[in-house]
């Protein structure tokens, strides 16, 4: 299919989508026939426009059409109405990607509050004006209702932004659900507690005697439980799934937010759940922003920073896990100790930046021609090494080989060269200070062989340390 009819296909679907949300949306509406409390189309719409572009406007332009065309008004009015509720989609999109991130919006806290006001709050304006206008003009609303069927409309896409576009977007964000036991029976627990307070707080059993109580604030802990625990998807989840209950209940007369009126009773219940759903995305949005701090000192505490391979702390640990390893499995690993040639040369002739970028060069070299499982290190100074689980001394020389003559050809200037030196556990050392001596030796034998030199062994130098 091409992309002309992909994007066909897609406003299709849009259409669909937002005309069934739409007409099971507008059994809610009380105030005015086109005026509800809960209209979820607009985030779905927002989402829309955030994931594909403007270019699906058509898809939301008939969709709205339909929606109000087979409810009340006649084709001018439904045009009208459409057309608003196209452009707060519109200017929603824009307004998020231009200020908060577009897709990435609810990844910061401070951006979810510029999705609030600028989503929430400023574009639904223009469909609620835009809405109660047309219909006034149309005759299908007093202008001495003007007011309350604007509040209503505007409340109602506000928070249909707020709560269903964080659910559309954080899911195909993360699809996946890459989830252990114990994570799929505790989330089980969350939403099996949600539920069954909602139920209590919203639903008909207990009706009469929670009816005055302010039990609704028995379903927040669940929703900070989802935030810190299972992150900013699970947390938009949860938002849903008590509104949805909590929406349901208030329109059968159930529940602390009814208080006679049914449309005030939806205001209030939609306050609660845009309340809600805002404190459950930031709070869910800044336990990613500290987990994700976290991982970054730990990367920065075991990296180089100059090259961005493992440094002499990660280094230390591989060898440790490998030895562990061999313990158990018996398998041997090799260490590649590697040195480039005349690197003070270089710094004294082109500078010390020239010098940096040809250890960057073995860096990228080395990221190039080794395994997942391997573990390039910068040793310290002008030194690397890489350990090599599961490989022969055979193999290690090869691989040795490999990297020195990538290295020798990689098309920059100056030409460096690099020596090696390889040993292997347990038959080069059986402790990681024997190992690293027994490299730095073939390391320097590698050193002198090309050097031409035939100096006797009690002139080798003591085990260098790291630098």
């Amino acid at each position: 299919m091409n992309k002309t009819g992909r994007d066909f296909a897609t406003a299709a679907i849009l259409a669909v989508v937002y005309f069934g949300t739409a007409k099971l949306c507008l059994r809610l509406a009380l105030v005015n026939p086109s005026a509800t409390a809960v209209w979820a189309p607009t985030g779905i719409a927002l989402a829309a426009f955030l994931i594909f572009g403007f270019g699906v406007w058509p898809g939301i332009l008939m969709g709205a059409f339909l929606a109000n065309i087979t409810t009340s008004g006649t084709i001018l009015t439904s045009i009208g109405v459409a057309t608003g509720n196209t452009l707060e989609g519109v200017v929603g999109c824009y307004l998020v990607r231009r200020f908060a991130r577009g897709q990435h919006v609810f990844k910061r806290a401070q951006d979810i509050f510029k999705f609030v006001f600028f989503a929430g709050m400023v574009s639904t304006m223009i469909s609620a004006t835009i809405g109660v206008t047309t219909l006034s003009l149309g005759g299908f609303a007093s202008w001495a209702m003007y007011g309350p069927i604007w509040r209503t409309w505007w409340l109602g896409d506000g928070v249909g932004a707020v709560a269903v576009t964080p659910l559309v977007l954080l899911w195909r964000e993360n699809p996946h659900l890459n989830w252990t036991r114990e994570k799929i029976v505790e989330l089980a627990l969350l939403f099996l507690g949600l539920s069954f307070t909602a139920w209590i707080v919203f639903g008909w059993r207990f009706h009469s005697e929670v009816k005055n109580y302010p039990l609704e604030y028995l379903c927040v802990p669940f929703l900070i439980w989802a935030a810190f625990r299972f992150g900013r998807r699970k947390a938009a989840t949860a938002t849903c799934v008590l509104a949805g209950i909590a929406i349901r209940g208030t329109a059968h007369g159930f529940g602390p937010f009814s208080v006679g009126d049914p449309n005030t009773s939806l205001l209030l219940v939609q306050v609660f759940t845009g309340i809600v759903a805002i404190t459950s995305l930031i709070l869910a949005a800044e336990v990613s922003e500290r987990e994700r701090a976290e991982e970054r000192v730990r990367q920065l505490a075991v990296t180089d920073p100059l090259t961005g391979l493992s440094n002499y702390r990660r280094l230390v640990d591989a060898l440790d896990l490998e030895i562990k390893r061999y313990g158990r499995s018996g398998r041997t690993f090799a260490v590649l100790l590697l040195d480039l040639d005349g690197l003070k040369k270089i710094n004294d002739a082109h500078g010390h930046l020239v010098g940096s970028r040809a250890l960057c060069r073995l860096a990228e070299v080395l990221r190039a021609h080794c395994r997942e499982v391997d573990t390039p290190a910068r040793y310290g100074g002008d030194e690397f090494a890489v350990v090599l689980p599961e490989t022969s001394s055979t193999q290690a020389q090869r691989i040795a080989t490999r990297i020195r003559d990538q290295f020798a050809c990689d098309g920059e200037s100056p030409l460096v060269s690099v020596s090696v030196g390889s040993a292997v556990f347990p038959d080069d050392g059986e402790t990681v200070e024997k190992l690293m001596f027994a490299a730095d030796r073939a390391l320097y034998g590698t050193k002198r062989s090309a050097a031409g030199m035939t100096a006797p062994q009690e002139e080798e130098p003591e085990r260098r340390a790291p630098k």
